[in-house]
């Protein structure tokens, strides 16, 4: 991107700039496409179709995020929509559909999660979006995980489990995954897959159980409040 340039965003986009956002010819809007920086650009002509924007400045260098992962089993539609946008805004790099024993939707769309995300991406100017990836079992998940990557468990079954900010305590920022886990729990032999990992840090939120999608926020929460300023990726 370059100052001088044309730009053409497709249906979506141009529907929300020209219905939602009511942008005419000579308007300004913000771009960015999460390597060049956040840049000002003016609406030169469209319709709900497609829209040319002409590029100005750059007003804002490209930020870098924490290398964090959010694993999650899916939700029913409007908890899972909620998910997505809280994530998004707590600066997940990825967001990772975890099949368990006990999880209520057997099926998670993409496309549908990754239009979620780019809206609350462009709705909290964050330069970059969460990748979507596809859905995998937990014991595939599991297989194939790099013990490099910490994954901060979410753990209810256990009250001498240590609460969350005792866990983190002393941590390394690195590469780090928040795992929530499905509305009903994890099965036994779940639990104990993954609490026989190396890599994988038990933590508990509080005395009460949470709902999943609120658990997942709190973790991302306090995890960037501890970590985040140091776990940034180049």
């Amino acid at each position: 991107m370059s100052p001088g340039a044309s730009v053409a965003i497709g249906p979506e986009q141009a529907h929300y700039a020209v219905n939602v956002m009511r942008r005419r010819p000579g308007d300004a809007v913000f771009l960015f496409n999460g390597r060049d920086g956040e840049w000002r650009a003016v609406v030169t002509d469209g319709n709900r179709r497609i829209c040319r924007l002409s590029v100005e400045e750059r007003v804002r260098p490209q930020s870098s995020a924490p290398n964090l992962w959010l694993l999650f089993a899916p939700l029913k539609r409007l908890r899972l929509d909620w998910l997505i946008e809280k994530a998004t805004e707590l600066g997940v790099g990825r967001l990772q559909p975890v099949m368990t024993r006990h999880t209520v939707a057997q099926r998670t769309n993409a496309e549908r999660l990754k239009a979620r995300a780019v809206e609350a991406a462009e709705q909290c100017r964050r330069l970059t979006v969460p990748e979507v990836a596809a859905s995998v079992t937990l014991d595939r998940l599991l297989a194939v995980w790099s013990a490099d990557r910490r994954l901060l468990l979410c753990d209810f079954a256990d009250p001498h489990t240590p609460p969350i900010l005792d866990a983190l305590k002393g941590a390394e920022p690195g590469p780090w995954a928040v795992f929530a886990g499905p509305e009903g729990g994890f099965a036994e032999d779940e639990r104990a897959a993954l609490l026989g990992r190396s890599f994988v840090v038990p933590a508990r939120l509080g005395p009460g159980i949470l709902r999943a999608e609120t658990a997942a926020v709190a973790a991302l929460s306090v995890w960037q409040a501890v970590l985040g300023e140091g776990a940034v990726e180049a």
